[in-house]
C-alpha cells in the first residue's frame, strides 16, 4: 500500500494567513514515527498534466492560473496569492489523489496526504481549492479504461460544490456530501444526494444519516472506486466546522465509509479535505487517525483478497 504526499511543495504564503498549511508535513511526520507506515510507502506523486485538468476545467481557467492572470476577485475567491509554486502544488496535489486512486485498485485503499479541493468548479477556484482533485482523478481513470463509475462520498464539514458542478448531469459519477447545512459555500449546487446537518449535529444523528446517505450512493452508483473525502473540520474543535463531532465519532465514520464500501467490494481512495482547528496538532491528529484506519483497511482488503 502506498501514501502520497506533496508537502515538500510549498506555497509562499504571508505569516498571517488562516490557511494551514503545515498540517501536511506534521501528518506525514507523525505516520512515520508512529510506524503506520514506512519511508517505502511514501510516494510523490506526478503532476496531473493540462490533458488531465481539461476533462473537468476550462481552458480559459487553467490558462488565467497557469500564467498568472487571474483577476484580484478571481484571487481573493481562491483564497490564496497567485505565485508559480500555486500551480505546481496543485498539480501535485491534484496528482497524489490521482496516485492514489491507480494504486487503490491494486491494494483496495490508498491516501493522499492533500487533496479534497472540492470547491474547484469548471470555471474557476474557490475555498483554497483551485483544480478539483476528485473529478480530475475520477475522469482520468475512465480515460485510462480503469474503470467504468464511481462514487463520492465527500464527508468534508462544507458542501462539495465543485465536485457537484463538474459532475452534473454524468451519470458515471455519483457524488455524496454530507455537510454543514448553514456553513460555505453559502449558495449550493446540488449533488446527487446532499445530506444537510444543523448546527451542533453530534456523532449519533450524523452517522446514522451517514449510514443511510452511503447505502443509498453504493446501491445507485454501480461504482468501480469511491473517492473518500475524510475532512477534519466535522470536529467539535473546528473553528470553522459548525459541527460537534468528536474525534472518536470521526473515527468511526472513517471505518464506517470503509466497511460499506468494502462490503461491496468497492476499493476507496481517500483525500484529506479541509480542517482548521486553532492548532494544528488536532487537525494532524484527526487525519493521523483516518491515515491509521486505512493501513488497517489496506490489510483487511488483502486478507479479503487471498481467501
Amino acid at each position: 500500500m502506498k501514501f502520497f504526499y506533496c508537502d515538500d511543495f510549498v506555497l509562499p504564503l504571508p505569516d498571517d494567513h488562516r490557511f494551514p498549511m503545515r498540517k501536511y508535513s506534521r501528518l506525514r511526520e507523525r505516520i512515520l514515527t508512529e510506524g503506520v507506515a514506512t519511508e517505502a510507502m511514501m510516494h510523490v506523486p506526478d503532476g496531473v498534466t493540462d490533458i488531465d485538468i481539461l476533462r473537468c476545467h476550462d481552458a480559459e481557467y487553467l490558462h488565467k492560473v497557469k500564467h498568472g492572470f487571474l483577476t484580484l476577485k478571481e484571487v481573493r475567491r481562491i483564497g490564496f496569492p497567485w505565485s508559480p509554486e500555486l500551480i505546481v502544488r496543485s498539480r501535485h496535489s491534484t496528482g497524489g489523489t490521482l496516485g492514489a486512486a491507480r494504486e487503490s485498485l491494486k491494494s483496495g485503499t490508498s491516501m493522499n496526504l492533500a487533496g479534497g479541493t472540492h470547491h474547484a468548479c469548471p470555471d474557476h477556484g474557490e475555498g483554497f481549492c483551485v483544480f478539483n482533485d476528485i473529478a480530475v482523478s475520477a475522469r482520468a481513470l475512465q480515460a485510462e479504461g480503469l474503470i467504468r463509475n464511481a462514487v463520492v462520498l465527500d464527508c468534508d464539514v462544507h458542501q462539495g460544490n465543485g465536485t457537484a458542478a463538474i459532475c452534473a448531469n454524468d451519470p458515471t459519477i455519483f457524488t455524496l456530501s454530507i455537510h454543514g447545512e448553514k456553513n460555505f459555500p453559502f449558495r449550493k449546487v446540488a449533488s446527487d444526494l446532499d445530506i444537510g446537518m444543523d448546527n451542533g449535529t453530534g456523532d449519533d444523528e450524523y452517522m446514522q444519516r451517514l449510514r443511510e446517505g452511503v447505502a443509498y450512493a453504493l446501491d445507485h452508483a454501480d461504482a468501480d472506486i469511491a473517492f473518500f473525502l475524510a475532512g477534519a473540520d466535522p470536529w467539535e474543535g473546528d473553528r470553522l466546522g459548525k459541527l460537534s463531532l468528536s474525534k472518536a465519532g470521526l473515527i468511526e465514520r472513517d471505518r464506517t465509509v470503509f466497511e460499506m464500501c468494502f462490503e461491496r467490494n468497492i476499493p476507496v481512495a481517500v483525500a484529506m479535505g479541509g480542517g482548521y482547528a486553532p492548532d494544528v496538532e488536532d487537525i494532524a491528529d484527526i487525519h493521523f487517525n483516518t491515515a491509521r484506519t486505512v493501513a488497517e483497511m489496506a490489510q483487511v482488503w488483502a486478507e479479503k483478497t487471498t481467501v
